[in-house]
């Protein structure tokens, strides 16, 4: 899976994100994760919404484990974004649209 997925914010907003590859080179920039399921139809099923301030750093994963012992078929979604402040309003505006249930 490689194409992009758009997802939609309470505010009306639209985040594009793409599926993270997680055996590849990860930058150590910050961003925005979400871990779902992904629809026969592309559609994301969002059951966490995260944000980091490296990706590199792998602290996603922890999330991640946590989330497939629920969700066997999780992938995780990712969006850079560098400043704090810009990822926890993003993040905020998924979580207020989606409700994801591990972000409870």
């Amino acid at each position: 899976m490689n194409r992009q997925i758009d997802l939609a914010g309470a505010s009306g907003a639209r985040y594009r994100y793409s599926p993270l590859e997680e055996n590849r080179f990860l930058p150590p920039a910050g961003a925005n994760y979400v871990i779902a399921e992904i629809t026969d139809d592309g559609a994301a099923n969002v059951v966490y919404a995260g944000e980091t301030d490296n990706l590199a750093s792998q602290t996603w994963r922890a999330d991640l484990e946590k989330a497939r012992r629920k969700y066997s078929t999780v992938t995780v979604l990712t969006r850079l974004n560098v400043t704090r402040a810009v990822r926890e309003a993003e993040r905020r505006d998924l979580i207020d649209h989606y409700h994801p249930p591990l972000n409870g």
